[in-house]
């Protein structure tokens, strides 16, 4: 997805920002196309905000199907993809400590396939000491690749402000229709300003999840799974808890992490004891 160009644009991040600090944070953008957007497409970023504990190929393959489906119903162009990994004040049973959480991640996106090659890890949620709402995190986005970087290229070399929007499993589509568990700002904000890609998932039905979101419903995309996957981080971090395979469930370089590190050992799904006192 990515030209030779865009591969090799300034600003790239270090092999690992899981150690990168708020003083020292700067938006990942070594896979982001500034210059390939074809005249008349609006540039798209899309982001996948979770706990990602750990990252599985459900996870990745999302961004697959949204390439997919952008490509052949929308006038729109990826031009960027990241996972947002939320913060350690989530406070989510088996939520790995942030640094483990962002390393996996980007073990998860290291390897180029067609779709990944404009994939990235953004730290600058999970670095936060405080939970960073999507509303914001979304805000975040818009602010770094239209405020900061200035939007992005065609190849006329006219300028383009980016779309940013949510990329999202169809089950948090469902909590938004869930009387009490978001506000009805930050749901006006997120779907009217950004607007969100909603994959199918099993046990899910699209049309209940949205039914209060009708206000919306032109800035949500539903895209089906052609596929059926409904691998989980909660089911892969059970399997390691039981010392049990969870090859080809997530990235090989993901299951080496957690076995180096000895993460969801416990009960709560983290580290064991000896290695949360070295996570200090």
């Amino acid at each position: 997805m990515a030209s030779t160009t865009s591969q090799q644009t300034a600003n790239s991040q270090t092999p690992s920002s899981a150690n990168m600090s708020l003083e020292n944070y700067r938006l990942p953008t070594h896979r982001l196309q500034l210059r390939d957007v074809e005249p008349g497409k609006t540039p798209l970023v899309l982001v996948a905000c979770g706990s990602f504990s750990p990252t599985t190929f459900l996870h990745l393959r999302m961004f697959s199907l949204a390439y997919d489906y952008v490509k052949a119903n929308t006038n729109f162009t990826v031009v960027g993809a990241y996972l947002s990994p939320v913060s350690d004040a989530y406070k989510k049973v088996g939520l790995a400590p942030a640094h483990h959480r962002i390393r996996m991640a980007e073990l998860a996106v290291q390897r180029r396939t067609r779709t990944a090659d404009c994939l990235m890890v953004d730290p600058w949620e999970a670095i936060h000491a405080e939970y960073m709402p999507t509303a914001k995190v979304l805000d975040h986005f818009e602010h770094e690749l239209n405020d900061v970087i200035g939007g992005v290229e065609d190849t006329n070399g006219q300028k383009h402000p980016v779309r940013i929007a949510l990329l999202a499993g169809a089950d948090l589509i469902q909590t938004m229709s869930t009387p009490g568990v978001w506000s009805q700002d930050d749901l006006a904000h997120i779907l009217g300003q950004y607007g969100a890609f909603v994959i199918e998932r099993a046990g899910t039905d699209f049309q209940e999840a949205v039914g209060s979101l009708k206000e919306w419903e032109n800035n949500i995309y539903y895209i089906p799974q052609t596929v059926a996957n409904d691998v989980s981080s909660t089911r892969v971090r059970l399997l390691s808890k039981r010392r049990m395979n969870i090859d080809y469930l997530v990235p090989t370089e993901v299951v080496d992490y957690i076995g180096e590190h000895g993460l969801y050992q416990e009960e709560d799904g983290t580290v064991t004891g000896k290695l949360k006192e070295k996570a200090r």
